[in-house]
């Protein structure tokens, strides 16, 4: 539905533009992020929080795996009650791994959460530098090609990655 609905978006710019003749600008927010010396050390931090994360996922999943085998193999001589109790342990293990999982990394996890915090003031910057740009050099429009917009072709004469690092301060002779 969003590829259609730009795609949509997409055909009525283009239809307006050879009408009126506007122009068009472009930028790729993953190459301009990566060139911005800040967003390396958010993707640390993230990693080493998702790191930290993962191990403590192992460690239940390793705690589950040895509680099935213990089951399995003295299942024979627990009692029916004793047979429910560990069974009921082990749902309740997995159970908290599941939580501990959507708690971290789920849509509205911890992960996703820290890295809004982190990257909304170098989004806000590149937002700010785009605005300038397109600004100054009078374009009608300015996509980012790394969302849905999916173009088929694009003239690198209206990329306009380079204009934003440099209204951000990175040095791209030496890129």
């Amino acid at each position: 539905m969003k590829k259609l609905l730009a795609f949509t978006v997409l055909i009525a710019v283009s239809l307006t533009t050879m009408a009126q003749d506007q122009k068009i600008g472009f930028y790729e927010s993953e190459v301009i992020l990566e060139q911005i010396p800040e967003y390396e050390g958010i993707e640390q931090q993230l990693d080493v929080l998702s790191e930290q994360w993962q191990e403590e996922i192992t460690q239940m999943e390793v705690e589950i795996r040895e509680l099935e085998e213990d089951y399995e193999a003295k299942e024979v001589l627990y009692t029916e009650e004793i047979r429910g109790q560990r069974q009921q342990e082990i749902a309740q293990k997995k159970q908290d791994k599941d939580r501990f999982i959507a708690q971290k990394f789920g849509p509205e996890g911890e992960y996703f959460t820290r890295q809004r915090e982190l990257l909304e003031p170098i989004q806000r910057q590149v937002f700010s530098a785009v605005s300038a740009i397109a600004e100054r050099q009078n374009y009608d429009f300015v996509f980012d090609r790394t969302g849905d917009i999916y173009m088929v072709f694009a003239n690198s004469e209206y990329n306009l990655n380079d204009d934003i690092l440099r209204e951000l301060g990175v040095d791209v002779e030496n890129q």
